[in-house]
């Protein structure tokens, strides 16, 4: 295209302009034609209310800026752990079997936050008709670093059977800081059978590394437990020590990764006599399945079978995080029913309890709205966090007892203190839960290389409790939430923790038995162990003794 000499600078101005942004429009018309995201590019402001069309707006850290003429997204917060997201929801056609999103973006000014987590990210989330979350969408892509400039993204994905809504949220994630700036989103059905056969063959390696499951060998399973003051004693009276790994992803997956075989590995090569089996209420009952739970509850019983077949014992861990509610009750009343004193099989009634009262801790009350990021949020979907951001009406660590015992089950159970399960000196102090006709309670504590004052925090009840240390462990790397000072080396903390854990004869499993769940005990899924925790731990496992240099 040329223009004609006689016309003037500011005519020449105007047509380029004209034109610019009629090739914006036509490439935006064109763009949300095609895509299932209206207005994905962020041009069209039909009712002039500065905001683009059919889009949600955040009550802060959202602008709609634009650049040369062409208007984008973009979320901005300066607020360390600040969590800035914009919610849209998109419905998805019942003939859609997969799905590509294109997009443009541009992180400036970025600093993470101090979980892996914590970062610039769009969270994608496919739901059933009735707004129930489903297992199977895709990972949230995101980024930790500055862009250089704009960048162009795509992904693709399947839709999980029974979709009928996308919930598509860009967030700066509890960043400490950052701009992230969004443009030009399309969101188009995309052939399936690539996909579907990346995702058949992925499920074949795993099923492949996987056993199935066993027939109950009753004969082989091990005496039930029951507690006398600090010991834990068979049924034939003699002291056990409980010495295990924690077997994790069944806390985020519904099908989890590797659990029978990790099982196997953990008590055949580690020597493990006690497997930790995190778990989730919501997937207990079916979220995230089209079959009810059925599913993810037979695994569980498979694991559960598995472990009594070696003559171990497996902790069936609530894996929830701060205070009980009543649908951690609820959990309990089934999951207790359907173990009720199976010899091998003890409950751990909720994973760590904190920021609360020791009242409130043990009888219930309400728990008030969230001040600072927590380790659960990793655990928890973003309607979960709006709820608990409004505070809720906690029942008690006592009413999970009594939920347990009310079923006749007179399996032992653990209960953690506050401070994510790490204090246990309420217990010493008034606030012991009473048991009521089972066989007794183990008080579980975590410690991580922050934790300190060991012997106020958990020796002080080792007369009075046996005292389990259901997570514990360290990484070569320092937690990046926290400052480098307040963390031990891994190099002197672990020998030292083993060696406190032996010299007071405490039970323990050690998390965690995964090669990406930190701090992680294994370098693959091969099992082989990495050399700062996982090598250790082993060693402990098989009876190697270490020693306790001083109290921390």
């Amino acid at each position: 295209m040329s223009f004609s000499p006689s016309l003037h600078r500011p005519t020449l101005l105007l047509l380029a302009a004209l034109i610019m942004a009629g090739l914006m429009t036509q490439r935006a018309n064109s763009a949300d034609t095609a895509s299932l995201i209206p207005n994905g590019s962020f041009e069209t402001d039909a009712n002039a209310d500065q905001w683009p069309d059919g889009w949600a707006k955040p009550k802060t850290g959202a602008n709609w800026p634009a650049e040369s003429g062409n208007h984008f997204l973009r979320l901005t917060s300066g607020t360390p752990g600040e969590m800035v997201m914009l919610y849209q929801q998109f419905p998805i056609p019942g003939t859609v079997k997969a799905l590509e999103m294109t997009w443009r973006q541009r992180v400036t000014d970025f600093k993470p936050g101090k979980q892996p987590w914590f970062d610039a990210r769009i969270i994608l989330d496919f739901k059933d008709g009735a707004g129930k979350k489903l297992a199977g969408g895709p990972g949230a892509p995101n980024t930790r670093k500055n862009t250089d400039g704009w960048v162009q993204r795509k992904v693709a994905f399947l839709v999980p059977e029974g979709a009928v809504t996308l919930d598509f949220m860009p967030a700066l994630f509890q960043a400490e800081k950052g701009t992230f700036d969004l443009d030009d989103i399309v969101l188009q059905p995309t052939d399936a059978t690539a996909l579907t056969a990346t995702k058949a063959a992925a499920e074949s390696a795993r099923t492949a590394a996987e056993i199935p499951p066993e027939a109950p060998q009753r004969d082989r399973w091990p005496q039930e437990l029951r507690v006398e003051r600090n010991q834990v004693l068979t049924k034939d009276g003699k002291p056990i020590r409980l010495q295990g790994v924690n077997v994790v992803s069944l806390e985020w997956s519904v099908k989890g990764e590797q659990v029978m075989k990790a099982t196997q590995v953990a008590i055949e090569q580690w020597k493990a006599n006690i497997i930790r089996l995190p778990v989730n209420e919501e997937y207990w009952f079916g979220g995230g399945a089209t079959d009810g739970g059925t599913g993810y509850r037979e695994l569980v019983d498979a694991v559960v079978t598995l472990t009594a077949n070696r003559g171990a014992y497996l902790m069936l861990d609530l894996h929830r995080f701060k205070a009980p509610r009543q649908e951690h009750a609820d959990f309990w009343k089934d999951a207790a029913t359907r173990y009720k004193n199976h010899p091998a099989v003890l409950f751990d009634l909720f994973n760590e309890p904190h920021g609360t009262s020791w009242e409130a801790w043990r009888d219930g009350g309400f728990v008030a709205e969230k001040k600072k990021a927590g380790d659960e949020d990793n655990f928890t979907t973003v309607e979960e966090k709006t709820r608990a951001a409004k505070g809720f009406q906690a029942i008690g660590m006592q009413a999970l007892l009594d939920a347990v015992r009310g079923t006749g089950a007179r399996n032992v159970v653990l209960v953690g203190g506050l401070d994510y399960a790490y204090d246990l000196s309420g217990m010493a102090n008034g606030y012991a839960l009473k048991e009521k006709g089972g066989n007794g309670i183990i008080l579980s504590t975590h410690i991580y290389p922050w934790k300190k004052g060991w012997a106020a925090k958990v020796l002080l009840v080792a007369d009075k409790y046996p005292i389990l240390v259901g997570e514990v462990g360290a990484g070569a790397k320092k937690m990046d939430w926290l400052p480098a000072e307040q963390q031990e080396d891994a190099v002197t903390w672990v020998p030292a923790m083993l060696g406190f854990i032996q010299k007071n004869q405490l039970h323990w499993t050690a998390f965690a038995f995964h090669p990406k769940a930190g701090p992680a005990m294994l370098t693959g899924w091969d099992y082989t162990p990495n050399a700062t925790w996982g090598a250790p731990a082993k060693r402990a496992l098989a009876g190697e003794s270490f020693a306790l240099d001083r109290l921390r």
